[in-house]
């Protein structure tokens, strides 16, 4: 691990994960610390607790870029895994997106919840889950070497996909772009698949 680096494109800003927005910028440098680890959890626990998950609190509105949900103040999974990835990659962090399939409360759709993965020099690449602790029997801290996530896939058909993956995977970010409302992601809501193998991505437990 002492030589191992993640590819630039862990630190990259785009349209989607919007770092370099002045806004968030802002707020990463509110954040920052000397320790990286410190730095990371601070980012983690801001995005977790600042930022309202859109279910749990019947939030319509549907930001999709990491300012965008900043503004906002609430977002689904996917969106606030945005904001928490560009916050990592403002204080120089790398870090990207994974997904899990779950199943929802009707049995016979699924799906996607995000998560976020952050690099950190002494434990490599460590996954965790800003959703927010405010719906019951979750309880997710941050906790470098120990998971410690909202969900953990174990009914036929979910899936836990261990990859860490650079950008966003394209269907997330337009099933979000697609979506007017809160009510409209409820009555449908995004099953994605993931992009083809020419999108960079790491295992994240190999680092």
């Amino acid at each position: 691990m002492e030589n191992y680096r993640p590819d630039a494109a862990f630190l990259r800003m785009d349209a989607v994960v919007d770092g370099d927005n002045p806004r968030v910028r802002r707020i990463a440098e509110q954040l920052t610390r000397d320790d990286p680890v410190a730095t990371a959890e601070r980012c983690f626990t801001f995005v977790r607790d600042k930022i309202l998950h859109s279910v749990d609190f019947a939030r319509e509105e549907m930001p999709v870029s990491a300012s965008a949900v900043l503004d906002a103040g609430s977002a689904l999974c996917l969106a606030k895994s945005h904001l928490l990835v560009a916050l990592w990659r403002a204080c120089g962090l790398p870090s990207g997106f994974c997904y899990q399939r779950l199943r929802s409360d009707d049995p016979d759709r699924y799906v996607t919840h995000g998560l976020a993965a952050v690099w950190l020099p002494e434990s490599g690449w460590y996954r965790c889950d800003a959703r927010g602790n405010t719906k019951p029997g979750i309880e997710c801290v941050f906790t470098p070497g120990t998971e410690s996530l909202a969900y953990i896939p174990t009914h036929e058909g979910e899936q836990d996909d261990l990859d860490v993956w650079a950008r966003p995977w394209p269907q997330v970010v337009a099933g979000l772009e697609g979506m007017a409302s809160l009510s409209q992601y409820l009555a449908q809501p995004i099953d994605a698949a993931p992009p083809k193998a020419d999108h960079l991505r790491v295992r994240a437990r190999a680092a």
